[in-house]
């Protein structure tokens, strides 16, 4: 089925962000992981592992289309050298999306596609989530100071 060439061109930036997001939490998430900070490891794995989905269902999407996807092109990514520069980083990367996502689902709303304004609601809503995730990490960091925080992501964190 031939897509509008608009919004085709909106999911596949769409998908830019997501497979860059998805390199990013993966650098992030190692880079936990080597510091022994095994439980923010985890968060920050799984959340890649949604930008894997969320990637895929576009791509699913753009073919559906008759488009052609670009799994090549990455944004710059913002990997940060600490826990903090790293949760604040993918925080506004998540705000972005977000923001991306509204608009993409305006668009879709205004050349009646109701499959595709499914689609990106569902995305959107697992974005939100990762806005809440990262915000919680922020509180706590706040609350607690990172040393404190730091050490709960330990695997032997007050066990």
């Amino acid at each position: 089925m031939k897509g509008n060439d608009k919004l085709l061109a909106v999911l596949d930036k769409l998908l830019a962000d997501e497979l860059t997001a998805i390199n990013q939490y993966m650098v992030h998430s190692e880079m936990c992981e080597n510091w022994g900070y095994n439980k923010l490891h985890a968060g920050i794995r799984k959340q890649a592992m949604d930008e894997m989905h969320h990637a895929e269902w576009l791509i699913e999407r753009i073919i559906f289309f008759e488009g052609t996807p670009t799994v090549s092109k990455l944004h710059p990514m913002k990997i940060g050298k600490t826990v903090s520069e790293m949760i604040n980083n993918d925080n506004g990367d998540e705000l972005d999306a977000v923001r991306s996502y509204n608009e993409a689902i305006k668009l879709a709303r205004a050349v009646d596609d109701q499959g595709t304004i499914d689609l990106l609601t569902k995305i959107l809503k697992m974005e939100e989530g990762h806005v809440d995730w990262a915000e919680i990490q922020r509180a706590q960091i706040k609350q607690m100071g990172m040393e404190n925080y730091l050490v709960n992501q330990t695997e032997g964190a007050a066990s």
